[in-house]
């Protein structure tokens, strides 16, 4: 019992889909957003109080929402961003949430995947949000300038159009932020359906690197989105998960990375991993240590995994070009939550250990997590 417990600490039965989880920065709470069976859109804020979870209030919108985020926001503001099964991007502030802050319509296809940056870090930019969308664009907004993005990454508008189907837009499912360690540099991740993924340099408006996995990209995160790249999580269908050293990328190779393929099969009462390959949904860097993270697997398993560097994390080769060389992966401890996929995952970025997750089981769990400490 030395190693860490991934304990349910707290669970609540919902009436509606979960689409995902936030905890409120500073806060004993979190925000549940997801669909109703009439695909209207709801966002539940929950608190703990001494060992149970009540319902603080209900927002109801005419549109189910996707995804959200706290990223952009300053801690005194509290505003999340949400992406809506429409396309919209509204601004909600969490004491009225009736009327938004903030809203475009943003995409024409679902919201499928948000990330921001900029709201509590210092030195690091402006205030951003990067959504991505069934219609196969990456856009960056900044609320403070305007209904048009600052950023549009669009497919060419012939791709997908009229009869000739064979070039169809691909979806975009992930996005992520990552290098903002000054107030210049900043880089977008984005994972596509057919496997692709691409880092967008918005500096410098270019891509910087491209490659293929086997499978569709459903999680990118950076370990940390405010320091130079150090790590890349990337997950997919069929149970990838593979880490990116990002620190130094070969003119032809690119970077280097450890995979596993065994990530999102399901894990007995006894620890066997067994079953069919399944999808990983997510993964987390944890807030408090950058190389242990946790990811949800299709089977309703979750995993805590750590990271440990190589000796050497670079190499030099023939030409004097210098290779990053991944590091290894080890499951540190797995646990069984539900018999649907955990699709959405939240630590709470305060208390170690602390985290909120959604399954399609209609229902929003609470987990503690021991030891993290000691890893």
């Amino acid at each position: 019992m030395d190693k860490p417990q991934l304990i349910e600490h707290l669970n609540a039965s919902v009436n509606y889909t979960v689409y995902d989880t936030k905890w409120i920065p500073l806060s004993a709470k979190f925000v549940v957003l997801g669909s109703k069976a009439n695909s209207q859109g709801v966002m539940d804020i929950y608190e703990l109080n001494e060992g149970e979870l009540v319902k603080v209030k209900t927002v109801e919108k005419k549109v189910a929402f996707k995804c959200g985020t706290f990223g952009a926001s300053s801690l005194r503001n509290r505003h999340i961003a949400i992406g809506d099964f429409e396309g919209r991007l509204q601004v909600l502030d969490m004491e009225r949430p009736e009327l938004p802050v903030y809203n475009v319509k943003a995409h024409t296809g679902i919201i499928n995947t948000i990330d921001a940056i900029g709201g509590n870090q210092v030195d690091c930019g402006a205030p951003e949000i990067v959504t991505g969308s069934r219609d196969g664009a990456v856009k960056v907004w900044d609320i403070r300038q305007g209904q048009s993005p600052v950023v549009d990454i669009s497919p060419p508008p012939q791709m997908g159009d009229g009869i000739n189907q064979s070039s169809a837009r691909r979806d975009c499912w992930a996005v992520a932020f990552g290098n903002t360690f000054n107030s210049e540099e900043r880089i977008v991740a984005a994972g596509y359906d057919n496997g692709d993924l691409k880092l967008f340099d918005l500096r410098s408006l270019s891509v910087r690197w491209e490659a293929t996995m086997k499978n569709g990209i459903c999680g990118l995160e950076f370990d940390r989105r405010d320091i130079p790249m150090n790590k890349l999580a990337v997950t997919t269908l069929e149970g990838g998960l593979l880490i990116y050293d990002m620190r130094y990328q070969h003119p032809t190779k690119g970077f280097s990375y450890v995979e596993e393929r065994n990530a999102g099969r399901g894990v007995g009462t006894n620890g066997v991993i067994s079953g069919p390959k399944a999808t990983v949904w997510v993964a987390r860097h944890l807030p408090q240590n950058r190389d242990i993270f946790l990811t949800g697997g299709g089977t309703g398993s979750i995993r805590l995994w750590q990271y440990e560097y190589p000796d050497k994390r670079v190499v030099e080769d023939a030409d004097g070009n210098k290779t990053g060389v991944a590091g290894t992966l080890h499951m540190v401890s797995a646990s069984t939550l539900s018999s649907q996929p955990v699709h959405c995952f939240d630590w709470h970025p305060d208390k170690l250990g602390l985290a909120v997750c959604g399954a399609f089981d209609q229902s929003v769990r609470v987990l503690i997590t021991t030891k993290l400490n000691v890893l």
